[in-house]
C-alpha cells in the first residue's frame, strides 16, 4: 500500500491525500483549483517553492499565479533564463547582463564585441520564441556546491556566478538547465518554457529591453514609459562601479574578505557627497529658483538628503529654510479612504493643498506666515502650532515629501521658481550577471530596520503594510519622477552588507505560521549571499545612518 500525506490547499480550503513524493503540479491537478495565469509557484508552509517541489510530509499549500509578487518574479526569472539561453545559442562567445528595471521591463546589456543592431534583437527574439514554442523542460538540479562551481567554471561567461558560489559557503546548490545550457537563479523558476505565454524584446539605447506581462493585468505587456533620467542615473553609477571594480555581490564579498571594506565605504560616501554638492551648485546657479522640492518613495533617504543638501546650499551662500509637508496633513477625519476603507495617508489629498499653496505664495511675496503643526497621535492639525516664518533675501525654501514632484502640490507657484530633486535607492550592484537586486528590496530592508529600531514596529508588521505602501507609490510618486531636474541615487554600494547584521535577527522573529513569513524567508535567503560589513567605519553624516542609527542629524 502506497503511503500518502495530507495537503491543506489554502486556495479553496480543501484537504487532499496525495502519494508521498508528489510534485506540486501533481497536487494542483487534483486540488480543484482553477487559475488562468498559473500556477507558477506555490507557498508551502509559507515558504515559496517551485512547481518542481516534491512533498514528503503533511503540508499547507497555496498555489500562486502571475498576479502575485512571488509568482510574477518566477515568471520573469524564467524569461531571463530563456533570454540567456537564446543569446548563448546565437553568440557562443557573447553573453548578456540582466541589469536594471526600467520602462516596465528590464534593461539587458548584450555583450557581443560590437554594437547591438536591430537585426541582433530580431534574431534573439525569434530564438526565444522557438525555445518557448518547443516546450523545453526547465530541469532543476541540486548538487554539492563544488560540483555546481565546476559546472559553471566550464563557461567563461559564468565567471560572476563562480565567484558568488565560491564565497557563500553553502553545502548544496540548486541550478537549472534547458537543453544542456545551465544557469543559476535566486528563486524559483517555471517547469517548462511553454508556460511563458507573453514577452517582448526591443532595442533600448545600446542594449535590449525585455518586456514583461503587467502584474495587475497579465494579458498585456507593461506599458513602455519614458525614463531617460532614471536610466542615466543607473548608467552613471555603473560607470563608477567599473572604476572601483565592483559590479556583483561576488566582487563585493571578495573585497570584504581581503579587508577592503573601509576603502569601499570611503569612496562610496565621497561619491555621494560629491553628487549632493553638484546639486547644490546647480540650485545656486539657477536664476529665479526660490524653492527646492525633494521627492522619493518610502525609505529612499529623502530626509537625510534634505539635511545634507541644506549643508551644501549654505556653502553656496544660500540659507535653507525647511517646511515639513507632514505638518500639512488634514485632520484624520477628513483623510481620504483607500479601496479597503482604511485611511489613505499616501494620497495627495491627505494634505491641505490650498493652505500649502497659500503659504508658499505669501512667503515668496515677502509676507510672514504662521505654520501649522500636525499631531500624529490625535490626528488633528493645530493651525498656529508651528511658529512664524518669513523668507529673507538669500533664503531658499526646501520642501521634502513623497508628493513634492506632483505638479498639483505647488500648482500656484511658477515652475521657474522650483528646482526638483528625485531621491531613491536605485540599487546598481547585481547578485551575479543574471540576477539583479530589486530596488524595492533595498528600501524594504531599510524600512524594516528603521521601523524596528525607532517606531516599535516588527518586521511582520512592516512587511504586512508594504503592499499598501507600494500601491501608493505606484499611484502618487513614480508617475512624476521624470519631472525631476535631477535624480539622486541614495543607494550605497556597501549598504546591504551593513544592513544584513541588523536585519537578519529582526526577520527571524517572523513566525512560520504568519503569512509574512514567506517574504521574511525570501529576504533572509537573499541576505545569505552577502558578506557582512561592520558599521563602525560609517560616518555620522552618512545617509544610511538614518536607518541604522548613530546619525549626527536630528530627525
Amino acid at each position: 500500500m502506497k503511503q500518502t500525506v495530507k495537503i491543506r490547499c489554502k486556495n479553496n480550503k480543501k484537504t487532499v491525500n496525495v502519494e508521498i513524493g508528489s510534485t506540486l503540479y501533481d497536487i494542483f491537478s487534483i486540488s480543484g483549483v482553477e487559475m488562468k495565469h498559473g500556477p507558477v509557484s506555490a507557498e508551502v508552509n509559507n515558504r515559496v517553492e517551485g512547481m518542481h517541489y516534491r512533498v514528503y510530509h503533511n503540508q499547507d499549500v497555496e498555489f500562486l499565479d502571475i498576479t502575485t509578487p512571488s509568482g510574477h518574479r518566477a515568471y520573469v526569472r524564467s524569461l531571463f533564463f530563456v533570454l540567456c539561453k537564446a543569446v548563448s545559442d546565437i553568440y557562443p562567445d557573447g553573453h548578456v547582463v540582466i541589469d536594471i528595471p526600467v520602462s516596465n521591463g528590464y534593461y539587458c546589456d548584450l555583450r557581443i564585441g560590437r554594437a547591438v543592431t536591430l537585426e541582433d534583437v530580431t534574431k534573439i527574439r525569434q530564438r526565444m520564441e522557438e525555445i518557448i514554442k518547443s516546450a523545453r523542460p526547465i530541469r532543476r538540479h541540486e548538487c554539492p556546491t563544488e560540483e555546481a562551481v565546476e559546472v559553471f567554471s566550464r563557461a567563461s561567461t559564468h565567471s560572476s556566478k563562480v565567484k558568488l558560489l565560491r564565497g557563500i559557503g553553502s553545502l548544496y546548490t540548486v541550478y537549472y538547465e534547458i537543453d544542456g545550457y545551465n544557469d543559476y537563479y535566486y528563486g524559483t523558476l517555471l517547469t517548462n518554457t511553454e508556460k511563458l505565454y507573453l514577452f517582448g524584446l526591443e532595442k533600448y539605447y545600446d542594449g535590449l529591453l525585455l518586456r514583461i506581462p503587467s502584474q495587475d493585468n497579465p494579458d498585456v505587456l507593461g506599458e513602455m514609459v519614458k525614463q531617460d533620467k532614471m536610466f542615466e542615473i543607473f548608467q552613471e553609477h555603473h560607470r563608477w562601479q567599473d572604476i572601483i571594480g565592483i559590479s556583483t555581490v561576488g566582487d563585493l564579498n571578495e573585497e570584504v574578505r581581503h579587508g577592503n571594506a573601509t576603502d569601499i565605504i570611503k569612496v562610496s560616501e565621497a561619491l555621494q557627497e560629491k553628487k549632493i554638492a553638484h546639486i547644490a551648485e546647480a540650485v545656486a546657479n539657477s536664476r529665479g529658483v526660490r524653492m527646492v522640492l525633494i521627492a522619493g518613495p518610502s525609505s529612499s533617504g529623502k530626509t537625510t538628503t534634505c539635511k545634507r543638501l541644506s549643508v551644501q546650499l549654505m556653502t553656496c551662500g544660500l540659507r535653507p529654510v525647511q517646511i515639513s509637508l507632514d505638518d500639512y496633513f488634514v485632520d484624520r477625519a477628513e483623510t481620504p479612504l483607500d479601496e479597503k476603507g482604511d485611511y489613505d495617508y499616501e494620497s495627495l489629498y491627505a494634505l491641505n493643498i490650498p493652505l500649502l499653496n497659500k503659504h508658499l505664495k505669501q512667503l515668496f511675496d515677502g509676507e510672514e506666515i504662521t505654520l501649522p503643526r500636525y499631531d500624529f497621535q490625535t490626528g488633528k492639525s493645530a493651525p498656529e502650532g508651528g511658529g512664524k516664518m518669513r523668507l529673507r533675501e538669500n533664503d531658499i525654501l526646501v520642501v521634502e515629501g513623497i508628493h513634492a514632484l506632483n505638479p498639483k502640490l505647488t500648482e500656484q507657484i511658477p515652475d521657474e521658481m522650483k528646482y526638483r530633486v528625485y531621491a531613491s535607492a536605485l540599487t546598481t550592484i547585481l547578485i551575479d550577471n543574471h540576477n539583479y537586486i530589486p530596488t524595492t528590496d533595498n528600501r524594504l530592508l531599510r524600512r524594516i530596520v528603521r521601523d524596528y529600531k525607532y517606531r516599535g514596529c516588527s518586521a511582520r508588521e512592516t512587511i504586512r503594510r508594504w503592499g499598501s505602501v507600494r500601491a501608493g507609490e505606484n499611484k502618487w510618486i513614480f508617475p512624476y519622477q521624470e519631472n525631476a531636474d535631477t535624480m539622486f541615487n541614495t543607494a550605497m554600494l556597501f549598504e546591504l552588507a551593513v544592513l544584513k547584521s541588523q536585519a537578519e535577527p529582526i526577520l527571524r522573529e517572523v513566525p512560520q505560521n504568519a503569512p509574512e513569513h514567506s517574504e521574511a524567508y525570501r529576504l533572509l535567503k537573499f541576505l545569505s549571499y552577502i558578506s557582512p560589513i561592520n558599521d563602525r567605519e560609517i560616518p555620522p553624516t552618512s545617509l544610511i545612518r538614518e536607518f541604522l542609527g548613530g546619525s549626527s542629524f536630528k530627525y
